[in-house]
């Protein structure tokens, strides 16, 4: 269990696992599990699907994952697959057909066959169909045909249907097919309106969030800010090069200020609140190590994270904080209680509870309020509460004047939520250690 993941090894985790610590998740402040692919696979990460509708059986098969999924809502917790549908696996029974068939293959067309006789494991040959990053163990399925689009689709409606509450979709951007992913959209919400679709996209997503194909995309273009404003030149480039989502070059209180606002005018407000905001994740080194193992700069990212509109994504262990360099070591085993840091994990049990609590941290409009240095501080504003919060990146403490934040009537309702920080009763200044935060609330 604690020897070095590694690309073709396998740990003995299940689902049974997850199921016996819902407890542990419950009591974090959990409300929904995303989880990387399930379904059987030759791989130990499972994106290379021999079977769409088997859960894979060393997780524990179909019964240990509906016996978590009943166990799951039970608690109010929700379940995120994920759809890995631009391409499938040379074990996946439709091209193992071609492949023992060849051009008599009934499924020949559901992928993108472009020689004989197909080179599916012989590196010295081309693969002559197309792949994925020309990878020749994932085949990319032709979107264009009729069968084997119904055939994505139909997966996707058979486990909504099973009780999943939406698709983490892997490369949408890969699929090229026109009109592919707004009928995805429109089978899955006519199954259940409320399921989530997130994509995977990396960079500027508008026009996947045009209202018709996802809710939402993981929020890479937020985990490169707030890592470059949190740890500055901690940031290990060797493990941030690779894929490209710019925790670099280090960022001021103004320049994090700028990115925000950049990121705040891509997608309507509607949609921003729907952002699934992450620091790590099994395709990026864990964000801990990315900044040196410097516990402050992650503290404060987590800080940024959990009280950004949209919805925060915890990497698993980062809350008790896993390290982990490139996948696969970003894939480590789950520590033994022993290992945790307890107080990473008392951090982000406080901030998850603040966040329940004030619909302010949920919904809240969003404003910056001050960028002066390297004490950065924002504002969310919900009709009942108004919430400011508070960071100092610097390695001496910081203040500002209360009245230069807010207004007069305001500043006498003020009361600090969370934080190390204080407010002097003569001066109304709000005074923050060296690289530290704070929340502060008031009543509208």
């Amino acid at each position: 269990w604690a020897s070095d993941p590694t690309g073709n090894g396998y740990k003995g985790g299940d689902l049974w696992g997850v199921a016996e610590n819902l407890d542990y998740l419950q009591d974090l402040g959990v409300n929904a599990i995303y989880f990387t692919p399930i379904f059987q696979s030759a791989s130990n990460h499972r994106y290379h699907t021999h079977d769409y509708y088997q859960v894979d059986p060393l997780l524990g098969g179909n019964q240990a994952f509906a016996d978590l999924l009943e166990a799951a809502h039970q608690r109010g917790i929700k379940v995120v697959l994920d759809g890995v549908f631009n391409h499938a696996s040379r074990g996946f029974f439709f091209f193992n057909d071609i492949l023992e068939n060849g051009p008599s293959s009934p499924w020949l067309d559901w992928f993108k066959v472009e020689g004989w006789p197909l080179s599916a494991y012989d590196g010295a040959k081309s693969a002559n169909y197309e792949s994925w990053y020309d990878n020749r163990a994932l085949p990319e399925f032709n979107h264009d045909n009729p069968q084997a689009r119904e055939y994505i689709m139909q997966v996707a409606e058979y486990w909504l249907r099973q009780g999943i509450d939406g698709w983490r979709l892997d490369v949408p951007f890969d699929v090229k097919a026109e009109g592919f992913w707004q009928e995805f959209r429109q089978r899955v919400k006519a199954i259940n309106p409320e399921a989530y679709i997130v994509g995977e996209i990396w960079t500027d997503a508008r026009q996947w969030l045009d209202g018709t194909q996802f809710d939402g995309v993981m929020n890479y273009l937020f985990t490169g800010p707030a890592l470059a404003f949190t740890a500055k030149e901690r940031v290990v480039m060797s493990l941030v090069e690779q894929p490209a989502y710019f925790p670099y070059p280090a960022l001021d209180a103004q320049g994090y200020a700028q990115a925000i606002e950049v990121l705040l005018a891509l997608y309507p407000w509607e949609i921003q609140l729907t952002q699934l905001n992450l620091l790590s994740s099994h395709d990026i080194a864990r964000a801990l190590t990315v900044i040196s193992d410097d516990q402050s700069s992650f503290e404060l990212a987590v800080l940024l994270q959990l009280t950004f509109p949209g919805a925060p994504s915890i990497y698993y262990g980062d809350e008790v904080g896993l390290a982990g360099a490139h996948d696969p070591d970003c894939r480590r085993s789950f520590p033994a209680e022993e290992n945790w840091n307890q107080p990473l994990l008392t951090l982000h049990k406080e901030l998850i509870a603040l966040r329940h609590t004030h619909p302010a941290l949920r919904t809240g409009m969003y404003q910056t309020l001050a960028a002066e240095g390297e004490l950065y501080v924002f504002a969310r504003h919900h009709e009942k509460e108004t919430l400011v919060v508070v960071v100092n990146a610097a390695e001496t403490p910081g203040q500002i004047a209360l009245s230069n934040l807010m207004e007069a009537d305001l500043i006498q309702k003020t009361m600090i939520l969370w934080g190390q920080g204080s407010i002097t009763e003569d001066t109304q200044q709000i005074v923050v250690p060296a690289r530290s935060g704070m929340i502060i609330g008031m009543a509208n």
